[in-house]
């Protein structure tokens, strides 16, 4: 053999070796990358999960603040002095166990919610005007309801066409008798009724006007009075035909110091006080929104639930859902918001 032959063969050795130590590396790298991945993966999953049961306590935790705070206070009012009505913010799930077990130091309650995140809010659903109002006993449609919400539209500068298309759509989406066991005759073209008004889009209702809806606006299970201890200027003022705006200003300015223990007491207000009456007013409430947000490192799970505060004191999920939600009640649960 040459010595031409023998470098050949040399540099084929070579070659050969190179290919499979780059052929054994791409195997190792794939190998690590799918461990990595998989790793990431579960790591995920059960971050999403201990999110998940987290916000099922703060559920119940927040269903038993409304319970706890209906038997504390005598006058069976519901008002934005209370302690559900205060927002959540954004704090460190350690600092609540160490708070529970009595511990000095919020990091030695446990290593694991290191990096756990909680915050919500409880909102007084009656404090907004119930889309529900708009449909009576037998599907017709509720001529002063449709009045409140047209000064609302106009008021928001938002079309009277879509404030027709929800109320004809609810007019058909609706029980036939809203409060009874029969059976609904609706037929199978009635359209669906939502539940919740960032479902109003089923209807052909644009984005743009839901959003400028949403912090005046619910959708509930029946129809409702609006709690003038919670709902604000436009709400009221929609609500009590031929009521100005400075009036409802001044209704919302007073109960800052002095919650209303009555319709009556906020009625003495104004220069007309037959404009509010307790047959579209309120100063209790049945309806609560709770929402959750825990944030474990890069897993985010957000939660909202509808609670009905029954007679008696007791309190019942209607529902409850996960995943984003409207701006206006969702950045209220994100870092550095009030």
């Amino acid at each position: 053999m040459t010595r031409t032959q023998r470098m050949h063969q040399r540099g084929a050795a070579l070659l050969a070796a190179m290919l499979t130590v780059a052929l054994v590396a791409t195997f190792a790298a794939t190998a690590m990358w799918q461990q990595w991945r998989a790793i990431e993966v579960e790591s995920a999953e059960r971050a999403r999960i201990q999110s998940a049961w987290i916000l099922v306590g703060a559920l119940d935790w927040s269903r038993l603040i409304l319970r706890e705070d209906a038997l504390a206070r005598g006058d069976r009012t519901d008002n934005l002095t209370e302690p559900w009505s205060i927002p959540l913010e954004e704090a460190r799930l350690s600092t609540f166990l160490s708070a529970q077990r009595n511990v000095s130091d919020p990091g030695a309650a446990t290593a694991d919610t290191e990096n756990a995140f909680l915050s919500g809010r409880i909102t007084d659903l009656q404090s907004r005007m119930n889309l529900r109002n708009l449909v009576s006993e037998g599907n017709k449609l509720n001529e002063t309801a449709l009045r409140q919400f047209t000064r609302l539209f106009q008021y928001l500068g938002l079309p009277q066409q879509e404030l027709q298309r929800i109320a004809q759509n609810m007019a058909k989406a609706a029980p036939a008798a809203q409060g009874s066991s029969a059976p609904s005759q609706q037929s199978p073209q009635s359209p669906l009724m939502p539940q919740s008004v960032g479902q109003l889009t089923w209807w052909g209702i644009q984005p743009s006007t839901i959003d400028r809806l949403a912090p005046h606006v619910t959708l509930l299970p029946q129809p409702t009075l609006l709690n003038i201890n919670t709902a604000d200027a436009e709400a009221i003022w929609a609500s009590a035909i031929g009521l100005d705006m400075p009036d409802a200003q001044r209704i919302v300015q007073s109960r800052a110091s002095n919650y209303f223990k009555s319709v009556e007491d906020a009625s003495k207000l104004l220069s007309k006080p037959e404009l509010l009456t307790t047959q579209y007013f309120d100063v209790k409430s049945s309806y609560f929104e709770i929402r959750g947000r825990m944030r474990i490192d890069q897993t985010v799970v957000e939660e909202r639930s509808l609670v009905y505060k029954q007679q008696g004191n007791h309190t019942r999920t209607l529902w409850r859902e996960r995943g984003g939600f409207l701006r206006d009640s969702a950045d209220t649960l994100a870092p550095g918001k009030s």
